[in-house]
């Protein structure tokens, strides 16, 4: 059973900074070549797709954090990782960590952090105020 488990999330004001951790447990050999993403779902907003990662790096970024926000991942430690830059308020939401055993997932997949879909975490907060 694979398990992710994110940390990182904080009350903070516009224009700091924030690294999202997610670690991953229990994920086979092959963990580098998988489809992980980040998620986040605002109160009363639809979720979205933040960003996502494949085996040969950084695949999307949804426009509102394109030049803000950084994915990576630590393939030895089985991290994935947001770096979150000149924070907003619009960025005030629960941050959620998802994989996909399938790289190639994360090409074509534009809908929402689906359990028949992905393995999910629990999710982290993150709070910006003006």
């Amino acid at each position: 059973q694979v398990h992710l488990v994110e940390s990182g999330g904080d009350s903070v004001q516009a224009g700091e900074s924030l690294r999202l951790s997610c670690t991953v447990s229990g994920a086979t050999t092959d963990w580098d070549s998988w489809c992980m993403m980040w998620f986040r779902q605002a109160p009363g907003k639809p979720s979205e797709g933040i960003a996502s990662l494949d085996i040969d790096g950084a695949l999307m970024y949804v426009d509102s954090v394109k030049g803000r926000f950084t994915i990576s991942k630590d393939n030895d430690k089985k991290i994935l990782y947001l770096q979150m830059n000149n924070l907003r308020p619009g960025d005030t939401a629960m941050y959620i960590c998802a994989a996909h055993p399938d790289s190639q997932f994360c090409s074509y997949y534009s809908g929402g952090p689906r359990a028949e879909y992905f393995y999910l975490g629990q999710g982290t907060q993150v709070t910006v105020s003006s």
